[in-house]
């Protein structure tokens, strides 16, 4: 505990201490992400609540790095800022909504004694319920509500904020403990809410170093990818014609501009009079862009009227990065290419499943799926790369919804259209339906949500513990199958699940297409019993094999 908090005596929260209590926060969840990964109502290795939550706080603590400031409304801003694009998956968007509520609930706060910080939490339950669209109970949703609502009714004009966020753990343990009650299939998988998880060791981390006890720190994971880059692509004879990416932060500085009041469409029309792929947009007094340009030195020569950089990124578009999956177009041209009018992002896990997708028309690959859910940033970043007056966007993964919406709601350069494909069988038939001669963009959403409609997406995986869900009995190790969240058959071997799943996908006899998506799992002979018990049983069905090389499931069935 520092000289600042002694002095205080635990009656306000400042800059420094909200600053503190975050890294401790962050760290108590990194200690325990793997438990909270391992809450997950199907017993499939693929939980990632744990995970997507830690790196969600742990984008916020990264943005803090560069604040010296000890004033609580500047540090809660940028943590909550950082929490927003790094957020990944529900629970992740979910509590980066959390903190942007208590952001605005201490705007102009210096520092915040146990009252305003009970209006603060209160404000950030409000916006954290007000960004799902269907908020359903006994989830992370009720487990801050219930919890703030407690300290909110215990605070006196003696509380602490000691006693405030005393409270708030207390109550917050015990709501966790009663979600199973209020969600059925969590009762019946016998496990609490993850996410609600989550935020209890993220807030009792919050309470540790607001008391003076030290949380062992593990060592940070890196939550991108260390950039592996060919340079043989880019030699002394070579000509530049693709131009460099090139990326920035740029806080806006009062000492060169109005930076709350700063009209961002400067820099925009800047960047499209020497560049293309240009995104630029402004969250607070932070502009976020993006540009492929021959002239990199003049983005930053010019952006640097109105601010001083957190973050620059230059990468010569020539040379091969390892994590590139979409060949860059040229800038060879100071003249921005024209715009086309629609443009498709897509999620995709797996080599096979990102190079089907691309074959189909899409433009962006955005890496990720079930357990490497992608932040709001990744899709912001995605955007970037194509340009088109709109953009449908296929998140393949109810878990990357809300991450794709918010996204949406920040981006400013295309209308953007999240297409609500919740597995991997809505995205690959409603990309397959695309037809993009009509001008009415709505009518296009609507075409795809038609595609989606009439299409059952089936999933083989491994089992990582004993559980009874749906009737169906399930051993640790067995090969379990499912539709959605209904299990339907568990077996030892991976072919007899494959078999008897697809038998239920198929019983209605209302489907004639099957797409089998083949995982890294999967082997050669399995692969030959399933086509040669297709070719047997179901002769009128037309089925495709397609090597997606994804992770976690052997077999992913989409019937149509």
């Amino acid at each position: 505990m520092d000289n600042n908090t002694e002095k205080n005596n635990g009656q306000f929260l400042d800059g420094t201490l909200l600053a503190q209590m975050a890294q401790g926060g962050a760290a108590l969840l990194r200690s325990n992400a793997e438990e909270v990964n391992k809450l997950n109502v199907f017993p499939v290795p693929d939980g990632d609540t744990g995970d997507n939550m830690r790196m969600t706080i742990e984008s916020g603590i990264a943005a803090l790095e560069k604040v010296k400031s000890n004033d609580l409304a500047e540090v809660m801003k940028s943590l909550s800022h950082g929490m927003l694009l790094g957020a990944r998956g529900n629970s992740g968007v979910i509590l980066s909504q959390l903190f942007a509520g208590m952001a605005k609930g201490f705007d102009s706060c210096e520092r915040a004694d146990a009252n305003t910080i009970g209006h603060a939490l209160t404000l950030g339950v409000k916006q954290a319920y007000n960004s799902v669209m269907t908020p359903t109970e006994g989830t992370i949703l009720t487990v801050a509500r219930e919890s703030v609502e407690y300290a909110v009714s215990r605070v006196t004009p003696d509380s602490t904020i000691r006693s405030f966020f005393g409270d708030l753990v207390k109550e917050m343990n015990a709501s966790l403990n009663r979600t199973p009650e209020l969600l059925a299939t969590l009762k019946e998988a016998g496990v609490v809410d993850s996410g609600g998880a989550g935020l209890l060791y993220i807030m009792d981390g919050f309470n540790k170093i607001l008391n003076g006890e030290e949380i062992k720190a593990e060592p940070m994971p890196l939550t991108e990818k260390k950039q592996l880059v060919d340079l043989s692509g880019f030699t002394a004879d070579s000509e530049m014609t693709y131009g460099y990416c090139t990326e920035l932060l740029l806080q806006l500085q009062n000492s060169k501009v109005d930076a709350e009041n700063f009209d961002n469409n400067i820099i925009t029309e800047f960047l499209c009079g020497i560049g293309n792929s240009v995104v630029s947009f402004k969250t607070g007094t932070i502009v976020k862009i993006h540009v492929h340009t021959l002239t990199p030195d003049k983005v930053l020569g010019f952006c640097r009227q109105f601010g001083e950089f957190l973050t620059v990124k230059i990468e010569n578009m020539s040379v091969q990065h390892s994590e590139t999956t979409v060949e860059e177009k040229p800038a060879a041209s100071n003249v921005p290419a024209e715009k086309k009018k629609y443009g498709m992002v897509a999620v995709a896990s797996g080599a096979g499943i990102a190079a089907t997708f691309l074959e189909l028309g899409v433009d962006t690959i955005v890496e990720g799926g079930q357990t490497q859910n992608p932040s709001t940033n990744d899709f912001l970043d995605a955007f970037a790369k194509v340009n088109a007056e709109h953009i449908f966007v296929f998140p393949n993964n109810g878990n990357i919804l809300m991450a794709a919406k918010q996204a949406a709601e920040i981006y400013t350069d295309a209308a953007i259209h999240v297409i609500e494909s919740k597995n991997l069988g809505d995205g690959y038939v409603a990309i397959c339906a695309a037809d993009f001669e009509n001008d009415d963009a709505e009518a296009i959403a609507e075409a795809f949500k038609e595609a989606m409609a009439n299409v059952v997406t089936g999933n083989v995986s491994p089992s990582i513990r004993d559980a009874e869900l749906n009737g169906v009995q399930i051993k640790n190790g067995d090969f379990i199958g499912f539709v959605g969240k209904q299990m339907l058959t568990s077996n030892e071997k991976m072919t007899d699940t494959a078999q008897i799943l697809v038998d239920k996908m198929l019983e209605d006899g209302e489907k004639f297409m099957l797409t089998v998506f083949c995982g890294k799992e999967c082997t050669a002979e399995a692969k030959a019993d399933l086509e040669a018990y297709l070719a047997e049983a179901y002769a009128d069905i037309e089925a495709y094999f397609i090597d997606g090389d994804q992770d976690v499931y052997p077999f992913i069935f989409v019937a149509e």
